[in-house]
């Protein structure tokens, strides 16, 4: 039988580690986008996919399983506004198909994680 390991603080959740490398791969790759977009989708992106992990940590910090619930809706709600601005970003030519396909595949892992979690805690929440 798997040894489940002990959850003592957000930075042991699956889930916060996958974000936090998506936040960090997003990082590297506005760096190649045009100085024109700095304000823009550069800044909208690294914004959302920021606020994945940022939303995850909050919610973890949270008394009631119900807030922390919410903060992981905030946290997918984040996780797909950052899947529309790497769209966006293929459509002004900022990135190629196979980057796109790397980051679609990481959001939708993180994406089906964060719902069993939900999940999860609502059915405990509800028993």
């Amino acid at each position: 039988m798997k040894k489940r390991k002990m959850i003592r603080d957000f930075t042991d959740l699956e889930i916060y580690t996958l974000a936090l490398d998506l936040a960090a791969l997003i990082y590297k790759l506005t760096n190649k986008f045009p100085d024109k977009e700095k304000f823009g989708i550069t800044n909208q992106l690294r914004r959302a996919s920021s606020s994945v992990g940022a939303n995850i940590a909050e919610g973890f910090g949270r008394y009631h399983r119900k807030d922390f619930t919410k903060f992981l809706y905030n946290a997918r709600g984040s996780l797909n506004e950052t899947k529309h601005f790497l769209l966006l970003s293929k459509e002004l030519k900022y990135i190629k198909n196979p980057e796109l396909s790397k980051f679609d595949y990481n959001i939708k892992n993180l994406g089906i994680k964060i719902n069993n979690l939900i999940k999860s805690i609502n059915q405990t929440i509800n028993r």
